[in-house]
């Protein structure tokens, strides 16, 4: 099956947002293994959309259309759909008694155009909007498939993995099963781990590697194909053990997780709490810690010192040594990371100091940046690191890579 995926939106044209639905159903469809061959993007108006589905139908078995299923005027997708197809729209009243729910839980006023995104084409199966208001829909006719996604990734990603996706199996029909798994590292580019396992790429076919590089990271997706389940997972077990033979110091996790996800899973497991002392990351870290269910367990606090003063201050850091080796220095890093600790009563203290940019600070150039990790019991370590970027580049990675170095002393430390 090939298939095409219409990206509905002025704003998309515009540049106002970025196309990132193309991309995850790019690779969700190639994991059931249809071919995507084109992108297409266009605006909200009825007679190029028109012609982008005639385009569409003469190169494609399937084409997923995502945006245009809201309530206003501009939100002409089904509608343009139904016309192509002489279809009519007609009442999803599950969907519609969803919506009306909404407007009453949060005591605003539904208006009339709200109804209209109730509506789906005739004959089509509604897919479940769980995030949302707007249902999507996938109907066949003919020889042709299409399905209608909404356009905010919070509501298209979940509707596709739980019900789009099960839509396709069906059609599809297939005799093989597909399986995925996605092996994820850091530390290593993309360039590198490619040439690392270059034999294993060179021979693939059944499983195949999908090298992907992203936010500092290289992830691997390993799809194997088999009539049985049980063997097709045992092929990407066979496939990831050679893998993580040669590059297992730098695999983490798989599939969705994080650093920040498996480093508050580990700490979970033995009872450790955390404290961070920020510099040029501005409280990034906490937040990025904050930002996952179960951070409580763990995080016990921190502080943002930015300013000499207040390392000296609250943190108690000599004076000695900001005037000796700078706020910017391995030892200012572990007095930072030892000091939270103690303040906060936590088991981990973890500091970041350094310059994010634009300009150099205390004759050290950008992207110069110490990390600080203190465990009871333990020595405290300092890392540095030499980042080349801009200046909310610099501290996205440095956020990252103090994530890794946590992650890689818990997964060494001796919990007896």
């Amino acid at each position: 099956m090939n298939a095409e995926i219409i990206a509905v939106g002025s704003e998309l044209l515009l540049g106002q947002i970025v196309n990132t639905n193309a991309r995850f159903l790019s690779e969700q469809l190639a994991e059931l293994g249809i071919n995507v061959y084109y992108h297409t993007v266009v605006g909200d108006n009825a007679n190029r959309l028109s012609q982008a589905i005639q385009l569409a139908e003469s190169r494609a078995d399937l084409i997923v259309f995502t945006g245009g299923l809201g309530p206003t005027k501009d939100d002409l997708t089904k509608e343009t759909i139904a016309t192509s197809l002489q279809k009519s729209l007609v009442m999803d009243t599950e969907a519609l008694d969803s919506i009306t729910a909404y407007f009453h839980k949060v005591g605003r006023q539904m208006t009339p155009n709200n109804e209209k995104q109730a509506l789906i084409l005739e004959g089509s199966t509604s897919l479940k909007n769980e995030f949302g208001m707007a249902p999507g829909m996938f109907l066949t006719q003919d020889s042709h498939h299409y399905m209608l996604l909404p356009g905010p990734p919070f509501e298209m990603e979940p509707m596709f993995k739980k019900y789009g996706r099960e839509s396709l199996l069906r059609v599809l029909a297939k005799n093989e099963i597909i399986c995925s798994r996605v092996l994820r590292f850091f530390g290593i580019g993309e360039a590198q781990l490619e040439t690392e396992i270059m034999d294993i790429l060179d021979r693939q076919t059944n499983p195949t590697i999908a090298p992907l590089a992203s936010d500092g990271e290289v992830t691997l997706r390993i799809t194997a194909k088999h009539e049985s389940r049980v063997r097709a997972i045992s092929m990407i077990d066979e496939l990831e053990k050679e893998i993580l033979d040669i590059a297992g110091d730098y695999f983490y996790g798989y599939d969705d997780t994080s650093l920040i996800r498996e480093a508050i899973t580990l700490m979970t497991k033995h009872s450790l709490t955390l404290s961070c002392a920020e510099s040029l990351t501005g409280g990034l870290f906490q937040s990025e810690i904050a930002s996952v269910p179960g951070a409580s367990n763990v995080l016990s606090g921190g502080v943002v010192c930015y300013s000499n003063e207040v390392k000296e201050t609250v943190l108690s850091v000599p004076k000695e040594i900001l005037d000796s080796f700078g706020a910017v220095s391995e030892q200012c890093a572990r007095q930072l990371a030892e000091n939270v600790r103690k303040l906060c009563n936590s088991q981990i203290g973890i500091s970041f100091t350094g310059v994010a940019g634009p300009s150099e600070q205390e004759d050290k150039p950008v992207g110069t940046v110490w990390i600080g990790l203190s465990i009871e019991g333990h020595s405290t370590q300092a890392f540095p690191l030499k980042l080349a970027g801009g200046r909310n580049g610099n501290r996205v990675r440095s956020v990252k890579y103090g994530a890794f170095y946590l992650l890689k002393a818990l997964k060494e430390l001796s919990f007896n």
